[in-house]
């Protein structure tokens, strides 16, 4: 594999990306939504209700599991804890950024080519198949990947400031790290390498965005599972959906590189 070409290609779909800022924005809409949710769920609600989040059954259940695995809330109060096991629990859903974001941009990535007529003088390149769509792939990854950490970022400052004392400082723990810094991300490349493969064989750019789906719903339900007190995501648990979702992602390559059939897929599409 030649780094050089990979990178080059690189450069040339993240100029194009720049060119249509239109591809990123159902990511970036995703980001503002969970980083607003999290605080309407949090402060707006219980202001408005006149109820305490510490008084709902569901959320004390939720609590009492989630103490065991978190140790950053022993010693706070019963009110302090359920916020900052909420605002824990919401980043589950900052998974969901870069997985749409990236499915956004990799969607577009291979049909975006044939519509716009660039991708028959790409394939005359002495790029292999391989590194074009390893190519493709990292170029959707890198703006999913910084509109993640951006978002997450303005999210625990929003914590700061408005959040109560003490609060800011318990999100602040491995687990965290693990599920924002590997399962986030290896996700998010599972999904548009699966992605990438479909808009191989697809005419239309939602049809390959769909896939996302079979990636999204199992986080929701992770996330709504929680909530319920059914079960709790450990940092053991996390490193084992990482490794399920790098795996994935390697054996989606091997396919999209099969399924790339570079001397026949232009003839295909009408």
């Amino acid at each position: 594999m030649n780094l050089d070409r990979v990178a080059t290609l690189v450069g040339k779909e993240l100029r194009e990306f720049r060119a249509s800022p239109a591809a990123i924005v159902p990511g970036a809409l995703v980001v503002i939504v969970l980083m607003v949710l999290p605080f309407v769920v949090v402060k707006i609600v219980p202001w408005a209700t006149g109820q305490a989040l510490a008084t709902d059954p569901g959320l004390r259940k939720a609590l009492e599991i989630g103490r065991a695995y978190m140790p950053s809330l022993d010693g706070i109060a019963p009110e302090l804890a359920v916020e900052a096991f909420l605002f824990q629990q919401f980043l589950v859903l900052f998974l969901l950024a870069p997985i749409v974001s990236a499915v956004s941009l990799a969607a577009y990535s291979v049909v975006g080519e044939k519509q716009g007529r660039t991708l028959e003088p790409l394939l005359t390149t002495p790029l292999s198949t391989a590194e074009l769509l390893i190519a493709k792939a990292v170029a959707s990854f890198l703006p999913a990947l910084a509109m993640e950490l951006g978002g997450v970022a303005i999210y625990l400052l929003l914590i700061a400031l408005v959040g109560s004392p003490g609060v800011w400082a318990s999100l602040f723990t491995v687990r965290s790290g693990i599920m924002l810094l590997l399962v986030g991300p290896l996700a998010s490349l599972a999904a548009l390498q699966a992605t990438i493969a479909v808009s191989s064989r697809a005419n239309d750019p939602r049809s390959a965005q769909q896939i996302a789906v079979l990636v999204v719903l199992p986080l929701v339900l992770l996330f709504v599972g929680q909530l319920a007190g059914a079960f709790f995501l450990t940092s053991a648990l996390l490193l084992l959906v990482a490794a399920v979702a790098l795996v994935a992602w390697l054996l989606l390559i091997m396919l999209s590189v099969a399924l790339f059939e570079r001397e026949t897929i232009l003839t295909r599409w009408k």
